[in-house]
């Protein structure tokens, strides 16, 4: 273990060359300061693998075209927080390239907390553990970062579904912890406890901190957890060796040799307490002048500070800081300070307890001062060294310099030497001649040396007092009177000069109505910037004004720039990912109309009338002082640390949007806002800044701009001064438009072109002005069987400008393609028609000769045959009347011929269509009008089931067959056939319309983190119970006429308006989810996710099958429509299934709604209840309206009363057996003892017991399931 040190600190702005000075560091000891760099240049060439530790903190700050930290430092493992930055060891702020913070070796922090703020382009936020890094993560900050919905997070190995990272939870939320996408996040085993790991897992020594390349080897430390001695890492130090900076051990001599390069005095380092440290701490005090050691102090400790040169120069905040604590000065005080913002108590902070001055005080050119009570417990002056003249206090050309000290509280001696005072306009001679009384120079200065015509001449050094009658305010005036004042001599009256200025509610360091800011100076930064996005085309900006705007302010300056989109949208292929990342734009409430002042009253809702806000806890009110302080103090160190000049343009009038721009690097860049970021070349471009002045307001509205694309406003302040000093620095936001409605359609004509091997190659335009970034095209194609989906990806679009649909079927095709971009889809095309002809091979060919010969031999003796009967017929039974009846076309028969209309005939003028709701398993379905369907209604809203055009014969009379089964039912819980139109076409089937879609959709609706969820909360166990009865009524009365589904399940289940279930018209669906379906042996699509063993076995569909599958609905109905099985293939279904396994329990799921489940799931189809029995179980917890409406109560079903019945021992196969006695090796709990079918009286009836807790039970997104195979239930030999 050997360690190269730099420190005491590294500080890197404005260069990046400067980062040379890190390429030997192994630990930093200090901080390390990244800012400041606003050229953005390439750093993938610089690359600090040695360093691996930082003592005090880290922090970045405007560092242009840095994306990752991860190449710079690949190595850094600890950042030990020996000194934080405001509580914090590792702030990030205003990175506006950063994109992810990549210090994939970063394993711990030792102290202090994390703030990461304002860095608009950051990801890989929430993929980090940070708690694997802090001790707590409570002080955390990261606020104002990349929205995650709008990061492509994703970890290694998670697109090829083979995830490389480990899983932690974070806020309820378990997900794969990584960096980067090629990065995770290092753990260590559980066995390892707190102590660190190698990189191949194994445990280091306790004392190692971080990290370790061998094993429980105390050598071997990336970093010592105690204290660093000779290689070694140590719990304590060694005698004879003391502290240093926290972490390492050193001996007397090394800590008597260090530089004491922040140190004013030249007496080095002291040990204290095993410390060796840079000063005695408080209440102690050196043993002498030249001693290490400390003593306590007897009363207050002085401390003496000396400067090498004698003579200290005071002229920032920075150098007054060296003084910090000194109370005896030996030497001469130079101040020069000629700006600054609130000085005074920067300056008394430093100075302040600065008692005796050895030398000379000499004051001159400093602008910024007000007064010279930041001073405050000055005493003496000893002048032991004077100023040529011998002088001791020395004031000279000070503009604003008004007050000396509150001389009533104030004591000063001037032992030696005298005063001189010259051009200070504001500084009264009264006061002058006041301090010579108290300290006691009276008599030693000469008329020339306090001068009575440049002192004071700017101020009012004699004054009376004017009493003010009256004051009247109004909206942008004040209206004011006084007394009439007459001087001795009214010629001594010229005018009266009326001087006025905004109130400060800040506190002024000086003397009372005065402040210390200087008249000149660049102002600070606009406050609190915020934008909103109305419209495709424009932002609007709200800003509040500077805190110090050093002057009169002017104007503002607004630049906004264009953001290139992020490359990895470039990079990924969206056809195969399975998150496509979501952009939202700036939605906000900024008006564009002025805001009154006055405070708006919340209303409510209620009848109680206005509310008020709550009042904030005490929690919230130190979060937002410490945040306020926080800001306060960055924008301090901005305002001190950056001077921006004005950018070098010529004086012309920007009050209007100019089309010039600001040059970029090393290129050429136009002005041209058209669509051509797609190229993969333009992932660099640099886009122009665009500039408006605006004046007298704080919010600006600009135009102009692409629909659903990043913009950066940079907002910059300007007072009286600009045109000389330049405008303050930025405050910048980063905001997106609102989408384009219509912008990702593709624009004219999909055109195709014939290709060999019975493929097409289609070919359209892109959209020319999309939002954002075109992802992918979506094609749908087919013939007149089935529709097929193909997805094209954007790299492949652009590498062939279309996409090849290969390996299809002679015969007639439509296609339609539709665009995704990064704000959703747009609209379908048109279709377009192409036909695929048949391939002509030579084993056609010889079928061809073979079969024509053998055709005509037909033809002919058909015709023999038909020209023979005709002659026979026409002798013995000729026409009455010589008419003869001729086909146009005998080959055609129309619909009629095979459907014969009936009562349920609807005339087509009746029906009137609106919009598509979805696609059928014939064709289109519609919503629509139909008249006089439903008695007692003019008008009724229904279902228009129609069939494709294309559709053969054969289709359409399946189609109408379809709706001739729907006439024989009449359910309130199936859905209704209200209509046919079988003249003309289309065909059209009208049915009873269901609002909010099938039932699959509407429980995934439901789930919390589904965005445009409505209001509408997961169902209660009352309520699912309610959709178990209604789907089993359903159920009982397509039984009841002899009527076997087969293909139960949700998205089979529609939901009317009211929340009603009923069982869907048969076949709708089974296109929309056809992944839900499976060939099985190829035969046709089977949803073996719902089937019963018997039916995946035999073939065998039964209502004992039914109600297998609607076991399965009840277990989708409890998780919000999961898969069932999820994890497991078709084919691994398919053998789960038929060898006995189960569906596990969801999460949340309430005991009975589970037993209901296992009850529909016994392995021997006959001690499955039926659905009266299930409906009997449960009728006590349905809705009194059920009664009304179903089956079960209806008089078409009329069940027997349980003591009525007499069973039969044949009978009672058909009786549930109780679960629970079923098998002793898979036990229910006991509490479920209660639930169980009585082979008693009550064959018919399942007893559950009915507790239902109004509670929210689902279990979406309950992570991943074993799939453990349940045990077969033991089939009964009975049976």
């Amino acid at each position: 273990m050997c360690f190269s040190f730099c420190g005491p600190g590294i500080d890197i702005r404005n260069d990046y060359q400067q980062l040379k000075r890190l390429e030997n560091c192994t630990v930093i000891e200090g901080y390390l300061h990244i800012l400041l760099i606003s050229k953005a240049e390439d750093y993938r060439s610089y690359r600090f693998p040695k360093l691996t530790v930082i003592t005090e903190y880290l922090l970045l700050f405007r560092v242009a075209g840095l994306e990752s930290l991860g190449d710079l430092f690949p190595n850094l493992t600890v950042i030990r927080g020996w000194k934080l930055f405001y509580n914090y060891a590792l702030v990030i702020f205003e990175m506006t390239n950063l994109k992810d913070i990549g210090l994939y070796n970063l394993r711990n922090i030792t102290r202090g907390a994390i703030r990461i703020e304002k860095n608009a382009d950051l990801c890989y936020l929430s993929t980090v553990d940070w708690s694997l890094i802090l001790d707590a993560v409570s002080n955390n900050y990261i606020v104002g970062n990349k929205p995650p919905k709008e990061c492509g997070d994703l970890c290694p190995g998670t697109m090829e579904e083979k995830p490389l990272c480990e899983k932690t939870t974070i806020n309820n939320e378990y997900n794969y912890r990584c960096w980067t996408t090629n990065r995770c996040q290092k753990m260590c085993p559980s066995a390892c406890g707190k102590r660190a790991c190698t990189d191949s897992n194994e445990c280091c020594h306790p004392e190692c901190l971080g990290s370790c390349s061998a094993p429980d080897n105390d050598t071997a430390c990336v970093a010592c957890r105690h204290y660093y001695y000779a290689g070694v890492c140590v719990p304590t130090c060694p005698p004879n060796t003391y502290r240093f900076e926290g972490w390492r051990c050193v001996d007397r001599d090394f800590c008597a040799n260090i530089p004491s390069a922040e140190s004013s005095d030249s007496e080095g380092f002291v040990i204290h307490d095993g410390e060796c440290m840079q000063e005695c701490p408080s209440g102690f005090i050196r043993n002498g002048s030249q001693s290490m050691y400390c003593i306590p102090c007897e009363g207050p400790c002085p401390k003496v500070c000396e400067e090498e040169k004698k003579t200290k120069t005071i002229d920032s905040v920075t150098s007054a800081q060296m003084l910090q604590g000194c109370t005896i000065f030996k030497g001469n005080l130079l101040i020069n300070i000629r700006r600054g913002n609130n000085i005074a108590s920067e300056l008394e902070n430093f100075m302040g307890l600065i008692e005796v001055v050895t030398g000379y005080v000499k004051i001159r050119h400093s602008h910024a001062l007000v007064s010279l009570s930041f001073l405050k417990n000055l005493r003496q002056i000893l002048g032991e060294e004077q100023l040529e003249g011998n002088y001791s206090f020395y004031v000279l050309d000070n503009q604003n310099l008004q007050q000396l000290w509150d001389w009533g509280h104030r004591n000063l001696t001037i032992k030696a030497g005298k005063m001189y005072f010259a051009f200070n306009p504001k500084l009264c001679v009264s006061e002058i001649y006041r301090m010579e009384e108290v300290t006691g120079t009276k008599g030693r200065q000469s008329k020339g040396d306090i001068n009575t015509r440049n002192n004071g001449e700017r101020a009012s050094c004699e004054s009376d007092v004017l009493h003010f009658t009256s004051t009247t305010t109004w909206k942008n005036r004040i209206i004011i009177t006084w007394h009439r004042y007459r001087p001795p001599d009214y010629r001594d009256l010229i005018s009266f000069t009326v001087y006025y200025k905004e109130a400060s509610l800040s506190p002024v360091i000086g003397f009372p109505g005065a402040g210390t800011r200087a008249t000149n100076g660049i102002p600070s930064i606009p406050l609190d910037v915020l934008s909103a996005s109305n419209s495709s085309s424009q932002l609007i900006v709200k800003w509040n004004p500077p805190s110090l705007p050093n002057g009169n302010l002017s104007y503002y300056i607004v630049r906004w720039q264009r953001q290139p989109q992020d490359s990895y949208l470039y990079r990924h292929n969206y056809c195969s990912k399975d998150k496509i990342p979501i952009r939202k734009y700036a939605d906000g409430t900024i008006d564009v109309e002025e805001v009154t002042e006055n405070p708006k009253t919340e209303v409510c809702s209620g009848e109680k009338g206005p509310c008020c806000a709550c009042p904030k806890t005490e929690a919230e009110k130190q979060a937002e002082k410490e945040e306020a302080e926080y800001r306060k103090v960055f924008e301090n160190f901005l305002h001190n640390s950056i001077f921006v000049p004005r950018p070098e343009r010529k004086r012309r009038d920007v009050t209007q949007v100019t089309n010039t721009t600001m040059s970029s690097r090393s290129r050429n860049i136009t002005v041209a806002d058209t669509y051509n970021i797609t190229d993969p070349e333009e992932l660099e471009t640099e886009y122009p800044f665009f500039e408006s002045r605006v004046d007298n307001k704080e919010r600006t509205v600009i135009s102009n701009l692409r629909p659903f694309t990043l913009y950066r406003i940079d907002i910059h302040s300007c007072n009286h001064e600009a045109e000389k000093l330049g405008c303050s620095a930025s405050n910048f936001v980063f905001a997106r438009t609102m989408p384009a409605e219509g912008a990702d359609d593709i624009p004219g004509p999909v055109t195709w072109e014939s290709r060999p091997e019975n493929s097409i190659f289609l070919k359209w335009p892109e959209p020319e002005n999309p939002n954002g970034l075109i992802l992918m095209y979506e094609i749908k194609y087919g013939s007149q069987i089935e529709d097929q989906r193909e997805c094209v990806s954007r790299q492949e679009y652009r590498k062939y400008g279309g996409a090849k649909l290969n390996r299809l079927n002679p015969g007639n095709y439509t296609a339609r393609i539709q665009a995704t971009s990064l704000s959703g889809n747009g609209s379908w095309t048109d279709p377009v028609f192409f036909y695929v002809p048949a391939k002509i091979t030579y084993e056609n060919f010889i079928h061809l000769i073979i079969a024509l010969p053998v055709a005509v031999l037909l033809i002919v003796g058909g015709l023999v045959i038909m020209l023979y009967v005709f002659h026979r017929k026409r002798n013995n039974s000729r026409l009455g009347n010589g008419v003869l009846y001729a086909s146009v076309n005998p080959e055609y028969f129309s619909a009629a011929d095979v459907y014969v209309p009936d009562e349920w005939e609807v005339a087509r003028e009746k029906i009137t269509m609106s919009r598509e709701l979805g696609q059928g398993s014939f064709g289109m379905v519609y919503e629509g009008v139909a008249k006089g369907v439903v008695k007692d209604e003019p008008e009724t809203r229904v279902a228009i089931k129609t069939v494709n055009e294309a559709a053969s014969m054969r289709e359409r009379i399946e189609f109408l067959n379809e709706a001739s089964v729907m006439k024989e039912f009449n359910c309130h819980h199936v859905v209704r056939l209200l209509g046919v139109v079988s003249q003309g076409q289309p065909t059209l089937v009208i049915m009873e319309l269901m609002t909010r879609g099938d039932l699959k959709s509407y429980l995934r609706s439901l789930r919390p983190e589904i965005e445009n969820n409505p209001v509408l909360a997961p169902p209660s166990l009352s309520k699912m119970i309610q959709m178990a009865g209604e789907i089993a009524d359903g159920m009982a009365y397509l039984n009841a006429n002899k009527f076997v589904h087969r293909d139960l399940a949700a998205r089979n289940c529609m939901v009317a308006e009211d929340f009603t279930v009923k069982i869907g018209d048969f076949g709708m669906t089974r296109d929309i989810y056809e992944t839900d379906y499976y060939r099985k042996g190829g035969k046709g699509l089977l949803p073996v996710r719902w089937m019963s063993p018997e039916s995946l076995k035999d073939g065998v569909f039964t209502t004992h099958s039914d109600v297998w599958s609607f076991g399965v609905v009840l277990w989708e109905i409890a998780t919000l429509a999961e898969q069932p099985y999820q994890g497991l293939s078709n084919e691994q279904v398919l053998r789960f299934v038929m060898e006995g396994g189960l569906l596990d329990k969801p999460d949340n799921c309430p005991d009975m709604l589970f037993e209901l489940m296992r009850m529909c799931w016994q392995y021997n189809p006959k001690m499955r209840p039926s659905f009266l029995e299930i409906i009997s179980s449960i009728k006590d917890e349905m809705e009194p309206g059920f009664r009304e409406v179903s089956f079960y109560y209806s008089e078409e079903n009329k069940p027997p009363e349980p003591e009525e019945l007499d069973l039969e021992p044949e009978d009672m196969e058909s009786v549930p057996l109780d679960p629970s006695a079923s098998s002793s090796s898979l036990p229910l709990p006991d509490r479920h003892s209660g639930h169980k079918a009585e082979n008693g009286p009550g064959p018919g009836v399942l007893v559950l017991r009915a507790s239902f807790d109004e509670r929210q039970p689902y279990a979406h997104m309950n992570g991943g399931r074993k799939n453990e195979r349940a045990l077969p239930l033991p089939q009964s030999s009975t049976c």
